[in-house]
């Protein structure tokens, strides 16, 4: 007996590995030439517990700053530290097509686990966003991934259930977070594997089948 499966009425994506590819180990290289220290010494500076603060948006702004130039020993000025802050970003151009053939077609949202000074950054390089329905980023919700609250928020901000949502991170236990609330979470590992997810969710475009 052929399964029921809800149209898809909302795509939720994430911002880092989808949208946007980040290079952290460039961006811990960066801050070890700064404060003239090893990478390692560098990454162990900028632990787990600092950026479960940042994406929270416990630690934004200057104080984020002022803090990271505590951490590394170094006297980043604002311009400089916004500079390597985001040194580590380059947009994902090859999906963007894929992303903006989704509009007007079903809600889009943003769900990402991100900071104020990483967004601003990378509002400016993606006019897409503008297009979306809704930009939901941990720093502002005060949650984030895995946290099953903040998935349940972008639901209640969508409007729609979880059959009839999808949702892209490039983090498996993220995307298992999601499933486990009953949202068609699909793993984003490259472009090319894109428009045959889409495909699967029923929202292939045919303007784009030769790309």
């Amino acid at each position: 007996m052929m399964s029921f499966m809800a149209r898809i009425e909302a795509v939720l994506f994430d911002l880092g590995n989808v949208l946007a590819f980040h290079d952290n180990a460039l961006l811990f290289r960066r801050f070890a030439e700064a404060a003239h220290l090893s990478q390692d010494e560098a990454a162990q500076r900028l632990d787990p517990a600092l950026w479960q603060q940042v994406n929270l948006g416990a630690l934004g702004g200057e104080a984020l700053r002022g803090e990271l130039n505590r951490r590394l020993g170094t006297a980043l000025s604002p311009a400089a530290f916004f500079a390597l802050w985001n040194c580590h970003f380059t947009v994902n151009a090859e999906v963007l097509p894929f992303v903006e053939a989704l509009v007007g077609r079903v809600k889009l949202l943003l769900l990402s686990n991100t900071n104020a000074l990483h967004f601003e950054f990378l509002k400016a390089r993606l006019p897409v966003l503008e297009r979306f329905d809704h930009l939901l980023v941990s720093h502002e919700l005060h949650l984030a991934k895995p946290d099953p609250a903040i998935f349940r928020a972008a639901l209640a901000t969508a409007g729609t259930a979880p059959e009839a949502t999808a949702y892209f991170d490039d983090y498996p236990e993220y995307v298992e977070a999601a499933r486990r609330l009953g949202i068609r979470a699909e793993l984003f590992r490259q472009t090319s594997d894109f428009p045959a997810q889409l495909r699967s969710l029923g929202l292939g475009s045919e303007s784009l089948q030769g790309r």
